[in-house]
């Protein structure tokens, strides 16, 4: 990607939709909710407290994310649909590893 967000913005990949219902039913595209969760693609390099001194942020390139429903600028970068959003609209990491352990 030939794109890189400034301050504390994030760059998201939205999550792939659920194609079927719990009861199987296949839904059309038009009538899809779309996912609240992505994959974080690349990271501004902060914001600035008072001082001007950087504050990194807390998310980084390959985390998986939740958002808001409504978070998000979407936008079309190279051809794929992403979404930019300022790092407080992220609501939290998910913690992949810790869910495999779970499901074992």
């Amino acid at each position: 990607m030939k794109f890189r967000p400034l301050h504390d913005r994030v760059v998201i990949r939205r999550a792939d939709g659920d194609i079927k219902s719990k009861g199987g039913i296949i839904i059309p595209d038009n009538a899809k909710e779309k996912p609240q969760e992505g994959e974080v693609i690349a990271v501004g390099p902060g914001s600035r407290d008072e001082s001007g001194k950087l504050i990194p942020l807390d998310v980084k390139a390959g985390d998986a994310v939740l958002f808001g429903k409504w978070s998000g600028t979407e936008v079309k970068i190279d051809g794929e649909d992403l979404l930019i959003m300022k790092e407080t609209d992220i609501m939290g990491i998910v913690d992949k590893a810790e869910a495999a352990k779970k499901a074992a």
